[in-house]
């Protein structure tokens, strides 16, 4: 009850500091708000700061459930700097922090070392602090935890300063409690409440809205802390959307705009990187606006920033106007790069702005205008850096595809697909390869090979290594004849990089597969009934290793309707024990049915591996299905060819299926096949730019459509009243909705140089 009291009585001390400020914003129709906010407020100093006390703390702070009870976020924290700038500013409930720990148990928590070293180690933690959190709950109420630091010097909590902070938890909880029936909002702000030690702290930043209300020093290391944040989520960043969060989370909620639009400079416009909240509007006005343009936007890239209070003020000096009053700030976004040949911003390249609106009028006091203009320079310098890493591997991907087939050969008994990720971790290009070679008399040969390495020289020894292979495979060789040829060729060429492969012949007359490798894995077949094996042959040594006969093959024979899969070591996740067994696995992790559909079955394979984050390695798949010999109930087949500039190509790909329809005796399907197919064409051709490859198979109860293009985008249907703004990957005009009219359903697969559409159409019944 004590405890309790000295809450109140302190919360109420503080209160009277403000109560004059507070009657009169009360006056002007905001001061209920304005009282309860400054009850939690000094509710909550007054609980960090009796922690602080009582546990001999260098830091101390108050974490409160969201309005979903999904995270934890830091209300308040007492202290002095660094060490509370350690404290996380949010956690979901299921982080490994003492606060999440202390909240789900209802019992006091202590950081335990994950880490700890061997006793002939000197061990120094990241943080000199030893954490301990008790849950802030009453009986029908859980608000969240209090959470205290202390030197590691000091040594762990004795049993006697748990209780003690567990008491003042449920004094604290006790006191929200009757804030809460009183009709407060018990809720972390947007940025934490920073209260500095010592009643020297510095008071000469007294921004409004910040901080804790009558303690010195509160407001200034408030409106860093956000700051601080942001360099740190800026540093972790690799994406725009990276940048974006961090943007939303340190930038926009903190200083309570509605809206946030973050643009780059290129080509003598503006290009949006990424919005957050109600920002539709801004997005129209700023994507694709002219650096010369009289616009807010347009003068802040000019490297001064631009603040207005309220937009109808200056909306005739500056010769624009949106009708409505509000406030807004435009920041430039300047990097790191060193240039002498602009007229402003100094020596500083300008790479983008940041433009953030305000819901009403409102001023920006110095001390929030210099914060966000150190947020824009953090900004600016990790654009810089996200945008140029991303030129890099969009480079080294377009020069891995290049290397890769731009299309693969099938046969009437044998369907092929592929797929190919590149690596998440790592912006060079990498060296894996697959390729598929049409021999005469109805063979083929299957490769997939791995590179050592992610580099120049990787990607550039498996464009000679795979030009060699198929050429030996193409004059009648043998798997392990090719690959003994190969390995010749490879000592001549000098390079000191290791090369594995996986070479297969096939002949679909009888089934007969043979089987080489080069220190590769070695394939998988699903058999007709879903058992899978593996076509075993000796594993050899990598191609690189001279060693006198280091190349055998083993002969097998394939059942009709097996599945072979080839792939490179990327596909397994990386932590799997035995990678051959995790082969295993991930392919029996496709149904049988996914088998009748290669591209389904390699969708399924090559997004069932890890999440985008694990990839530490390229990925290459190769699936390919044996139907049996040739005769009676084979697939019928047929394929075209248009070239990417061709005119007259749609009118070629309906009379193609009109014949192969004609001819089947399926001419009854001959309208609606002809008329999906010109669509699909027709979008390939205009938003691909490339050659297009058409693919009719009719079986015994369906006629499937492919139709195949270097695109890797997935095509996007464009609904009639979807909005400008959403419809900025749609394709243009309507053609895959009269496609699902007359299919059902249509499937996009990307393959390592593009995409295949495909189609389904049932044979109607006679």
């Amino acid at each position: 009850m004590k405890l309790q009291k000295s809450l109140y009585t302190c919360a109420k001390g503080v209160i009277s500091v403000t109560s004059s400020s507070a009657v009169g914003e009360h006056r002007r129709g905001g001061g209920s708000g304005r009282i309860r906010n400054a009850d939690l407020a000094a509710v909550l100093h007054c609980a960090v700061r009796e922690a602080m006390q009582r546990l001999n703390a260098v830091s101390a702070a108050v974490y409160l459930l969201d309005e979903d009870h999904a995270e934890l976020r830091v209300a308040m924290i007492g202290g002095s700097p660094p060490s509370f700038f350690t404290l996380p500013g949010r956690m979901g409930l299921d982080a490994p922090y003492t606060s999440t720990r202390a909240l789900t148990s209802g019992k006091p928590a202590v950081l335990v070392d994950p880490d700890p070293a061997d006793p002939d180690q000197q061990h120094v933690p990241p943080y000199p602090y030893v954490a301990l959190s008790v849950p802030v709950t009453d009986a029908d109420r859980r608000f969240g935890a209090l959470t205290v630091l202390r030197l590691e010097t000091r040594g762990t909590y004795r049993a006697a300063e748990r209780t003690d902070l567990q008491e003042i938890g449920n004094e604290l909880a006790t006191a929200l409690a009757g804030l809460a029936e009183s009709g407060a909002a018990i809720a972390a702000g947007p940025t934490p409440m920073l209260v500095p030690v010592g009643s020297d702290a510095d008071t000469s930043i007294c921004t409004p809205g910040w901080g804790v209300s009558g303690v010195p020093g509160s407001a200034g290391t408030s409106l860093m802390y956000p700051l601080r944040r942001l360099g740190d989520l800026l540093n972790q960043a690799t994406t725009r959307d990276d940048i974006v969060g961090a943007a939303r989370y340190c930038v926009m909620s903190p200083f309570r705009a509605q809206a946030l639009v973050l643009a780059s400079a290129g080509e003598g416009r503006l290009w949006v990187l990424g919005h957050s909240g109600a920002s539709s509007g801004m997005v129209r006005t700023l994507h694709g606006t002219g650096l010369d343009a009289r616009t807010p936007a347009a003068e802040a890239i000019r490297g001064r920033p631009l603040f207005i209070s309220d937009s109808r003020s200056t909306a005739a000096d500056l010769g624009w106007s949106d009708g409505e009053s509000h406030a807004e700030a435009y920041l430039p976004l300047i990097g790191d790069t060193q240039i002498t040949d602009l007229p402003f911003a100094g020596s500083r390249r300008v790479v983008g702005v940041c433009c953030m609106s305000f819901r009403e009028s409102r001023g920006f006091p110095p001390e929030e205008r210099a914060v966000l203009s150190m947020m824009a320079g953090l900004l600016g310098a990790a654009v810089e850096r996200v945008e140029l890493s991303m030129k890099q591997h969009a480079v080294a991907e377009y020069l891995q595809r290049q290397f890769l087939p731009p299309t693969l050969c099938e046969l009437p008994r044998m369907t092929t697909t592929a797929r190919y990720r590149p690596a998440t971790v790592t912006s060079k290009v990498g060296g894996d390869w697959y390729d598929v070679i049409k021999l005469p008399g109805e063979r083929m040969v299957l490769v997939v090979g791995d590179v050592e390495g992610h580099a120049m020289e990787s990607a550039a020894v498996m464009g000679q290594v795979r030009t060699a292979v198929a050429a030996y495979a193409a004059e009648g060789h043998r798997p392990a004849a090719v690959i003994e040829r190969t390995d010749r060729l490879l000592a001549e060429l000098g390079t000191d990089l290791l090369v594995t492969c996986c070479v297969v012949a096939l002949d679909t007359a009888d089934g007969m597969v043979e089987v080489a490798l080069a220190g590769h894995p070695e394939p998988l077949v699903q058999r007709p009934d879903g058992s899978i094996a593996t076509l075993e042959a000796p594993a050899n040594v990598p191609l690189g290793i001279t060693v006198r006969d280091a190349y055998r093959g083993r002969e097998h024979t394939l059942e009709p309707g097996s599945v072979l899969m080839l792939y490179s070591n990327g596909l397994i996740d990386w932590n799997v024990a035995d990678p051959g067994d995790g082969a295993q696995a991930l392919l029996s992790s496709g149904s049988r049915e996914r088998g009748a559909d290669l591209e389904q079955l390699a969708d399924h394979l090559i997004t069932d591996v890890s999440c985008p984050q694990q990839r530490r390695d390229d990925a290459v798949l190769l699936l390919a299905r044996y139907e049996g010999a040739i005769g009676e109930g084979a697939p019928r087949t047929g394929d075209l060819q248009i070239q990417q500039r061709d005119l007259q190509g749609v009118k070629a790909a309906r009379s193609f299926v009109d014949d192969r329809l004609g001819a089947w005796g399926l001419g009854q399907m001959s309208d609606a096949l002809q008329l999906i197919a010109s669509e699909i064409v027709t979008n390939a051709l205009i938003h691909a730019g490339s050659d297009v490859d058409i693919r009719l198979r009719a079986f015994a109860d369906l006629v499937r459509l492919e139709v195949r293009d270097s695109d890797s985008n997935p095509p996007v249907p464009s609904p009639l009243a979807l909005r400008e703004e959403e419809n900025t990957e749609a394709e243009h005009g309507r053609g895959l909705l009269i496609v699902e009219a007359l299919a059902g359903s249509w499937n996009s697969s990307p393959n390592g140089r593009g995409k295949t559409v495909s189609v389904e159409v049932p044979i109607p019944e006679v």
